[in-house]
């Protein structure tokens, strides 16, 4: 009887032992985990700051024309410092007499950027064409490329980074689908679009995508 008490005292002891082992397996997987995942988001900032450097690298060597397809989200947290140098440099640029023009996807919320890159000095336009959903890119002066790559598919994922390409064959090409994107409609004529499909006042508007109503108002004609 006594032998069995201690057998089953060592299996008790072992399955005690066992559980707690596992427990902190566990526990050391979950933090492994998390920072895993930590260090793919430091990544990822680095990844996406120098596809913003790139951009604006790409810019300030401009002459003649810079055409681009952008998601046009509202920035947020680190974006938003990122989208103020786009805005300086496009200011730089249009004043030594540099043509930039961006498409982005007929979203109402793409309002916002669209507005301030035009306040800048770009010519801003939407379309509902697949192409402002499915690429990211700039073209400077027809022979360069930069192209953003998205985490996932999908207009709503963020570009993770982006790659840049000497190429005036890829160029001309992103180019001519950018003029034939169809559906085109200037900021202006998107502008009524949007109050005309949802009903929602200027001051509605102005209010939802942080624009100026006054400034609203004289560019819907209202």
């Amino acid at each position: 009887m006594s032998i069995e008490i201690g057998l089953l005292s060592l299996e008790s002891i072992l399955l005690v032992a066992t559980i707690v082992l596992l427990i902190y397996s566990i526990k050391e997987g979950k933090q492994r985990d998390r920072l895993i995942l930590e260090v793919g988001k430091a990544t990822k900032v680095l990844t996406r700051q120098e596809y913003f450097l790139t951009i604006i690298d790409s810019m300030m060597d401009a002459k003649e024309e810079i055409t681009g397809c952008i998601t046009g989200r509202p920035p947020t947290g680190d974006d938003s410092k990122m989208t103020r140098d786009i805005m300086e440099n496009i200011e730089r640029m249009t004043e030594k007499g540099v043509r930039i023009r961006y498409l982005m996807p007929k979203f109402p919320d793409r309002l916002y950027l669209g507005y301030l890159y035009m306040k800048a000095g770009a010519e801003i336009f939407y379309s509902s064409c697949l192409m402002v959903y499915d690429m990211r890119f700039i073209i400077v002066d027809n022979k360069v490329v930069v192209i953003g790559v998205p985490e996932s598919t999908g207009e709503k994922e963020a570009t993770k980074k982006g790659y840049r390409i000497p190429s005036e064959g890829l160029a001309i090409v992103l180019g001519n689908y950018f003029d034939t994107c169809k559906n085109q409609s200037d900021f202006k004529g998107y502008l009524k679009e949007v109050i005309a499909q949802t009903g929602a006042t200027p001051e509605h508007i102005a209010r939802e995508y942080r624009i100026d109503e006054k400034e609203l108002r004289k560019l819907a004609e209202l």
